[in-house]
């Protein structure tokens, strides 16, 4: 019989090996959906403990238990990197400019430190724990391309879970926080705006028509879609993150490029939002005798996190970590919800799911940089209690009454 004090005892003897897993991945990161080498890495380390595992859309598949028993509860682990040239000065760092910005290394070593656990103790499971590696969550496509390639199928998947660690914040290391039930996460859709002028002569500006022109009166009316068009009482972002043009000082160019993100949770505003972007683009670009052309793209949804598995998830925690290392997330980001985008949404819009965060570095101790930056870093000391909550959660899980 698994109880919290066997699953921490053995959680902590495995620190070490998760520290060296996790330092492995970060040294050698991959991009987007082809993961090959962490692919085998992960299958690999499941072989050992003799877990059988399959690729499913780019990703790695694995179950532990018996279906026939009971429930199956899929946890889930993203495994890919960011495009970005490390900065940290580790001794393990990336130089293959890919890094571990944003934890996924860690969250692939925690699972395959809960996969152990669990492993060791399969008999007195009372269903099915379904492992999901997954890749292309930076790009917010692996979850959607696992979901159509069947990994919610044979078995079916009751819930899910999902942890994901956070550093740069003032929480102490291996805290739980607790994200709002309902909408946890912001959608998030991204624009491509082609702008249309006239080139020529930079002494000759009456004959052009400047793109680099429209293109900053763009930017500035877009500003004004979240302070003025937006309640204020929502959650919405509109950040316009690369602009481009023209080679030359005296050169005006024929087009200017702009890609920016949406961020929201309430459905109906990010509608108003995408609707509103292309009309502003076109509008000051007719303004300036421009034309301009609206690529809008549909990311993913926000993450969901069930009632009865939010409910779930801060028990079982103040049980295994204590209460005083478990908290609501809204006492450090406003309303609850994760300010960013998450595309295990795409999970969670088919069954009851559950988002935890896991503090993984405070900035009290140094790790003042947050994730997407190249200095980004973990506080590695506190990795048993992610693997043991994975664990802990799937056993209390199959234990509930909680029905799909």
């Amino acid at each position: 019989m698994m109880n919290k004090e066997k699953i921490l005892d053995v959680a902590k003897e495995l620190q070490n090996e998760l520290v060296l897993n996790r330092r492995h991945l970060h040294q050698n990161p991959e991009l987007f959906m082809e993961l090959p080498n962490t692919v085998a890495f992960v299958q690999k380390k499941l072989k050992e403990m003799d877990i059988e595992s399959n690729k499913v859309g780019g990703g790695v598949v694995a179950n532990i238990g018996d279906s026939t028993k009971g429930k199956t509860i899929l946890l889930r682990a993203d495994m890919d990197a960011l495009p970005i040239k490390e900065e940290t000065g580790l001794p393990f760092a990336s130089t293959n400019n890919a890094m571990h910005a944003c934890g996924h290394d860690i969250h692939t070593s925690l699972l395959l430190g809960a996969a152990k656990i669990l492993k060791q103790n399969e008999n007195s499971i009372n269903g099915n724990i379904k492992l999901m590696f997954q890749p292309g969550e930076e790009i917010l496509a692996g979850a959607k391309a696992m979901v159509d390639e069947g990994v919610l199928e044979s078995p079916k998947v009751d819930a899910a879970m999902m942890i994901h660690v956070f550093s740069g914040f003032d929480v102490v290391p291996g805290k739980l926080l607790v994200a709002k039930e309902g909408a946890a996460s912001m959608a998030a859709d991204e624009f491509h705006i082609y702008i249309q002028g006239k080139g020529g002569h930079g002494a000759m500006p009456h004959t052009t028509v400047d793109p680099l022109n429209i293109a900053a009166h763009t930017h500035i009316a877009l500003q004004e879609l979240i302070s003025r068009e937006t309640n204020p009482g929502e959650k919405a972002i509109c950040i316009v993150g690369h602009m481009s043009g023209g080679e030359a000082g005296n050169v005006m160019p024929d087009t200017a490029k702009m890609v920016g993100s949406i961020r929201t949770v309430n459905p109906k505003t990010r509608t108003f939002l995408k609707n509103r972007i292309i009309e502003i683009s076109e509008g000051v670009a007719n303004m300036f005798r421009g034309s301009a052309r609206v690529e809008y793209s549909v990311q993913c949804p926000s993450v969901i996190n069930d009632i009865e598995m939010r409910a779930l998830g801060k028990k079982i925690g103040e049980e295994l970590l204590g209460k005083n290392n478990v908290e609501d997330l809204d006492q450090y980001m406003d309303g609850g919800i994760l300010s960013g985008s998450e595309d295990f949404s795409f999970i969670s819009e088919s069954v009851p799911s559950f988002m935890s965060i896991m503090s993984m570095g405070s900035i009290k101790d140094g790790y003042e940089f947050s994730h997407h930056h190249p200095k980004t870093d973990f506080d590695e000391g506190e990795f048993y209690k992610g693997a043991a909550y994975y664990a802990y959660y799937a056993i209390k899980y199959l234990e509930s009454e909680i029905k799909d």
